[in-house]
């Protein structure tokens, strides 16, 4: 599924960059015919041609605002308005990118021990522009787990232009930790209190090109450009010694990726 010579790839620069800002590009990695196999099955999933037990589904707001996505509902029928789809692990096309030699290589290098899979979630805006996605943070109590993971893949599966619902980042906020204890969208005092707005850099990416992100980076993407779609794939890696500690249901098992 790559594009590129694993191991002539130099992760210097990226590894480096995303240690200061939180965030790197790697560029085209993922191939056109890898490309094509996961918009399939993207679609696939979405319009139920392809189905596994316990896949997630959110469907999308109709208003554009992410606080108007309905939350619970699952799976309501085929529709190309899916807003998110978690577990991708189940399916061996997207657990087969995820396990790919490269992003091992970047999880050994930033991470100790065993390597586990924390969520895999397929990102969607529809062709209306999908609804935009506020600051946040990928961790706190809201994940339940004993430590924060930190490493997170991002690849474009559809170009996402500066206008058209592409990442949008605040350099170096990772250092900062949680702004919140519980985590998840960063509350508005915090964003106007660190002037986030003027520190803005728009993450623009081509199909096929995937992004390195710190769990703990401020980030956020707005809506998608009328008629032009935009899926992205992220999948968060951490150390198998990490546990769920939820209470209200079983703890969480995760999936094991690459051991040492």
């Amino acid at each position: 599924m790559l594009c590129v010579d694993v191991e002539r790839f130099d992760l210097r620069p990226a590894l480096a960059h995303y240690a200061e800002h939180g965030y790197a590009r790697l560029g085209r990695v993922l191939g056109d015919e890898g490309l094509a196999a996961l918009q399939e099955r993207a679609d696939d999933l979405m319009l139920g041609r392809v189905a596994y037990p316990g896949l997630f589904f959110q469907p999308d707001a109709t208003t554009g605002r992410y606080e108007d996505a309905p939350l619970g509902l699952g799976w309501q029928g085929p529709s190309l308005d899916y807003r998110k789809l978690e577990k991708l692990e189940k399916d061996p096309r997207f657990l087969a990118w995820m396990e790919n030699p490269l992003f091992e290589r970047i999880a050994r290098a930033l991470i100790p021990g065993d390597v586990v899979l924390y969520r895999a979630i397929l990102f969607h805006k529809g062709q209306a522009g999908g609804s935009n996605l506020p600051w946040h943070q990928d961790g706190g109590r809201l994940w339940g787990l004993t430590r924060e993971p930190e490493l997170q893949l991002w690849t474009a599966l559809d170009d996402a232009p500066e206008d058209g619902g592409c990442l949008e980042v605040v350099p170096g906020s990772h250092r900062g930790g949680l702004v919140t204890e519980l985590g998840g969208v960063i509350p508005a005092d915090a964003v106007a209190a660190a002037d986030a707005e003027a520190r803005t850099v728009r993450l623009p990416a081509l199909a096929g090109e995937s992004i390195l992100v710190h769990n703990h980076l401020w980030h956020r993407s707005g809506r998608g450009r009328p008629g032009l779609r935009r899926r992205a794939f992220s999948a968060c890696y951490m150390d198998a010694d990490i546990r769920c500690v939820r209470k209200k249901k079983a703890p969480r098992v995760f999936t094991p990726l690459f051991r040492r």
